[in-house]
């Protein structure tokens, strides 16, 4: 019986923010894969490992969790005024399925780099020393992103001394701009309210507050499930009873947000809408044994990935709970002492995260103009990525 040999696909790794993942550029993929369908998503399956049983991605390079288990295609712009267009997709670890409904904040501190040096940044608006402009058309929620890359003797600049909670070493900072990250074709509040009461079966009826910026997102009152907003990943992941509890309630609140028919289709959306729940700041102690004080922080917030809460807290989430911050009346708001307010440092657990946000209401309708947040990024390898034939 003979084997085809396994093929070799251009491809880089890369950490950006708290998350890694593998960067392709589309024109890189097999032929068969330049599309979207059922060939793309077998490849990138392979590449990341999954889907395992055994949930640890072991022939692939994920990480097995939902931070490290992500792939981005790069192509030429299809907009106007944009240098790349950026596509990212959630690789289930356990399931046979990629999830293209939303964005990675993380990874998008990446693209940026990734772009520079794949060629779709003109080299005339490169400079010599300073920082160089990325304009992202992010394809999954058709959205704007800009990110400030650092350039040192016309190359990326990736070694620094911004220190961002969650990661271990520094690095050069990169600023990430989410253009009108409010969902473009409705309501950035899909119910029409700022707080809902969200019938959970078997759970009971929480206060909700249900928003669409930066990623779809529930947050609910720490104290209202039964928990503190000081917690660590153990705390729940360990819990299959809470991580139960959780699923059901992204499910309730997915059709209530009109982003599922049924309860049913969560099961293949992973992805999206996220689970987060918010406190009044109190202190804790983080992953890292850093001392996080009453007084270093807003709000407390953790949030759930792909079933299994955060490490630390997601690029898009942020831009949700900033954007949530900035609105009076929000849950998020409220336990963040309530009033006006352009940015917001919550406590995640690993540590601490600023990010900025403007809203406005116009129209008697809620949007936003623009989120704001500090990442970093680099390569960690690149060269080939094989997967069998």
């Amino acid at each position: 019986m003979t084997h085809a040999p396994q093929i070799k696909i251009p491809a880089t790794y890369m950490r950006g923010g708290t998350s890694k993942g593998v960067f392709f550029r589309l024109q890189d993929l097999p032929e068969p894969c330049q599309t979207p369908g059922e060939a793309r998503d077998k490849l990138l399956l392979r590449v990341i490992g999954s889907p395992d049983p055994y949930q640890k991605q072991i022939d692939g390079m994920g990480g097995a969790t939902s931070s490290t288990s992500k792939t981005v295609i790069l192509a030429e712009p299809t907009q106007p005024d944009h240098d790349v267009d950026y596509l990212f997709g959630q690789v289930s670890i356990d399931k046979p399925f990629v999830d293209w409904s939303g964005n990675c904040g993380n990874l998008t501190a990446a693209v940026g780099a990734f772009a520079i040096n794949g060629g779709f940044v003109a080299k005339d608006r490169i400079p010599e020393n300073g920082t160089c402009t990325v304009r992202i058309w992010q394809a999954n929620i058709k959205k704007t992103i800009v990110a400030h890359v650092p350039i040192t003797n016309g190359e990326v600049q990736e070694t620094g001394d911004f220190e961002l909670d969650g990661v271990t070493f520094p690095a050069a900072e990169v600023q990430v701009e989410f253009m009108d990250p409010a969902d473009g074709e409705g309501s950035m509040f899909p119910t029409g309210n700022l707080v809902d009461d969200l019938e959970v079966p078997g759970v009971g009826t929480l206060k909700a507050t249900m928003i669409n910026a930066g990623i779809p997102t529930i947050f609910l009152n720490a104290e209202d499930i039964g928990y503190k907003g000081t917690e660590l990943q153990d705390a729940i992941n360990s819990d299959p009873k809470a991580l139960a509890m959780f699923e059901t309630i992204r499910a309730h609140g997915a059709v209530k947000m009109g982003l599922i028919q049924n309860i049913k289709e969560a099961a293949n959306r992973q992805h999206t809408p996220k689970v987060a729940f918010v406190a009044k700041p109190s202190d804790y102690v983080s992953s890292s044994g850093k001392q996080i004080g009453e007084g270093d922080v807003d709000v407390l917030v953790r949030a759930l990935s792909m079933g299994k809460l955060h490490h630390a807290m997601m690029g898009t989430a942020s831009v949700a709970i900033a954007t949530a911050a900035a609105v009076p009346g929000t849950l998020v708001n409220l336990a963040a002492g309530d009033g006006d307010r352009t940015s917001v440092t919550f406590g995640h657990p690993s540590g601490t995260l600023q990010v900025g946000a403007e809203a406005s209401l116009v129209n008697n309708q809620w949007t936003a103009t623009k989120a704001i947040m500090s990442r970093s990024a680099r390569v960690l390898m690149e060269g080939w990525v094989r997967v069998p034939g």
